[in-house]
């Protein structure tokens, strides 16, 4: 338990973290790199010369320090962390050394700023709340490994097969290379794989959705390839995935993980995605029509046009065949044929007046996944239909913890 001044120096100092919170990051970071370079082995390097993994570490250390007091009011931003902590291995050794140059970092940035008082208030607090985080994460590991053909770590997959979705996503379908029992995971949770690629330093992690129901015999993913573009490079792994791992291939892999799952209850449930957001929708889809053939389903999938629509005939099949399915496409950049063969429902993007048309009410859960700018339309929507907010679930495919952080 922290003691009141430390709680009231903390919650008035948190807001100055948060303004400097990019600046933070980055001296965090290269603080962390110099003193033990083998963690560029646990972080998604792209992300790093993108600086968004910058901004997400300090965000989220302001977000704990202004609710240190009620951490409960973070408990989402906790557990996806946790989460993520746990495919990565992290280990309660580790914490110590993260404090530290989390501490410096501070300390660099603020300089004169940070008093003496603040320094020893933000020490305690990390450790408060380090604390915390080692023991969730310690049940998690604990609950992963005991589960039926559960592991921690690495674990051997091969690539069974390789399926071509569209222009841009291909599946792959992945089996334990030791032949033993695959545990069952969530639908919406990822799988996180460690690419260790010809002529690159350090190893490649990457999380990845896992795309259908779950079952006993393989896993299945599908990855975008991400091509250069607007000064953005191209993916490091994804292109390694689509060019470079063939069928037979095997790749590290660690348990599923991840806080993105739907509820069990009968309330009707609309399933939005946007561009290769559909691969945890996939995997929901796919289980929701096997364990609650009687929930009321509505997918919605937002793409540029038929070329780049994974998936599109499962799930146009699915709602023809399943009087409790309901599809419908939108498509912003339409092809010739996509128009003449009326492949969508809409032309454009998926707005609230549309919404309305399509959904009979609101009274519905609602699950998105997508591009950034896709998930702040989306939930903007929403929030103006009067949805709550324990009704509106997304998943960000970025370090960044909530959309208001972005």
């Amino acid at each position: 338990m922290l003691d009141a001044k430390t709680i009231e120096v903390v919650k008035e100092t948190a807001p100055i973290l948060k303004e400097h919170s990019q600046e933070i990051g980055e001296r965090f970071y290269e603080l962390l790199f110099s003193r033990v370079p083998e963690l560029y082995n646990m972080f998604n390097q792209t992300n790093q010369k993108r600086g968004i993994q910058q901004g997400a570490l300090a965000y989220g250390v302001y977000l704990a320090g202004a609710n240190i007091d009620n951490l409960k009011a973070v408990q989402s931003m906790v557990k996806r962390v946790t989460e993520k902590h746990r495919a990565l291995g992290v280990q309660p050794s580790q914490y110590p050394i993260v404090g530290e140059a989390l501490i410096d970092a501070v300390k660099d940035v603020l300089g004169n700023a940070a008093t003496n008082n603040i320094i020893e208030a933000w020490e305690k607090a990390y450790q408060a709340i380090a604390d915390i985080f080692i023991k969730i994460e310690s049940k998690l590991y604990q609950q992963t490994e005991q589960q039926p053909g559960g592991w921690i770590g690495n674990r051997s997959f091969y690539v069974d097969k390789k399926v071509k979705e569209s222009e841009v996503i291909t599946s792959f379908y992945l089996k334990p290379k030791d032949g033993k029992t695959l545990p069952a995971y969530k639908a919406g949770q990822y799988l996180t794989i460690q690419a260790d690629i010809d002529g690159e330093k350090y190893s490649h992690i990457r999380h990845y959705s896992l795309s259908d129901a779950p079952n006993k015999e393989y896993y299945r993913i599908s990855v975008k390839r991400e091509d250069a573009k607007e000064g953005v490079p191209a993916g490091i792994v994804s292109n390694y995935l689509h060019n470079d791992v063939s069928e037979g291939d095997t790749l590290p892999i660690t348990a599923p993980a991840g806080d993105f799952t739907y509820s069990s209850d009968k309330q009707p449930i609309v399933l939005l995605s946007g561009g290769v957001g559909i691969t945890p929708m996939m995997s929901m889809l796919n289980t929701l029509i096997k364990t609650h053939a009687e929930r009321e389903i509505t997918f919605i999938h937002a793409a540029q046009n038929s070329k780049v629509h994974a998936m599109k005939e499962h799930v146009k099949k699915l709602a023809e065949e399943l009087p409790n399915v309901t599809s419908y496409v939108c498509y912003s950049h339409p092809t010739d044929r996509d128009r003449a063969e009326k492949f969508y429902d809409k032309e454009g993007f998926v707005d609230l007046d549309w919404l309305k048309e399509v959904l009979s009410d609101n009274q519905k859960d609602f699950y998105y996944c997508g591009p950034l700018p896709f998930l702040k339309a989306i939930d903007s929507a929403l929030q103006e239909w009067d949805v709550p907010k324990e009704n509106r679930n997304y998943e960000l495919f970025s370090p960044i913890s909530t959309i208001e952080e972005a």
